[in-house]
């Protein structure tokens, strides 16, 4: 046959599904349940602050040098997928917690604060992605958090924020480092889903 009959059968398409993301309060209760004042503590909510304020990939936090950080411009330069580079804002508290962690790793372990990986693990070797999500499972639990947490939610979380706060979509695509404006707008979904669920709850005519 000189033509397949298959090729005016549509397949069906996959079902797609809303990121997971941490509301407001329960990720600043993640966050502020982090730094005893040790070295790991401090790196922890350091790494985790980070996450939340510039919406990382975890392989892309892991990655980080020390000069890839911009204390005085609080900007992080990213090689993302497609080893492609992008500037992102940092807010003053994930600059602040990067600080006093490299100020006590220097202190502690006499490690400049100006060369080698961002993040370290306790041998002084580049931190792993698998490592960093370990650590933020065990840091969600101690924190009092009912369900699971990985890297990718608090990246959920960062953009579902940031559009419910009125952000660009563009803008927190570029943040986001996503090819397509598409990818990012499934986290305007979350937002309009919990606007329905909240619109059928309260209207008294729905």
């Amino acid at each position: 046959m000189e033509k397949s009959p298959l090729d005016t059968i549509r397949t069906p398409k996959l079902e797609k599904t809303l990121p997971s993301y941490l509301t407001v309060d329960d990720m600043f209760r993640l966050l502020d349940a982090m730094d005893d004042g040790t070295v790991l503590a401090r790196r922890n909510r350091a790494m985790f602050e980070l996450l939340y304020s510039s919406g990382l990939r975890v392989s892309e936090l892991s990655g980080l040098d020390c000069p890839h950080l911009d204390v005085g411009l609080n900007s992080v330069r990213v090689i993302g997928k497609g080893n492609k580079e992008r500037v992102v804002p940092v807010g003053e508290r994930a600059v602040r917690a990067i600080s006093l962690y490299r100020e006590t790793l220097e202190a502690d372990k006499k490690i400049s604060q100006d060369k080698g990986p961002l993040f370290l693990n306790k041998n002084l070797g580049r931190l792993s992605t698998r490592s960093i999500a370990r650590i933020l499972e065990k840091t969600a639990r101690e924190s009092g958090l009912t369900v699971p947490v990985s890297p990718h939610d608090l990246r959920h979380s960062f953009a579902t924020h940031m559009l419910d706060a009125g952000a660009d979509l563009r803008g927190v695509q570029e943040m986001l480092g996503h090819e397509s404006l598409s990818t990012t707008q499934k986290y305007t979904h979350v937002s309009i889903d919990r606007l329905t669920k909240a619109y059928d709850k309260a209207h008294p005519r729905k």
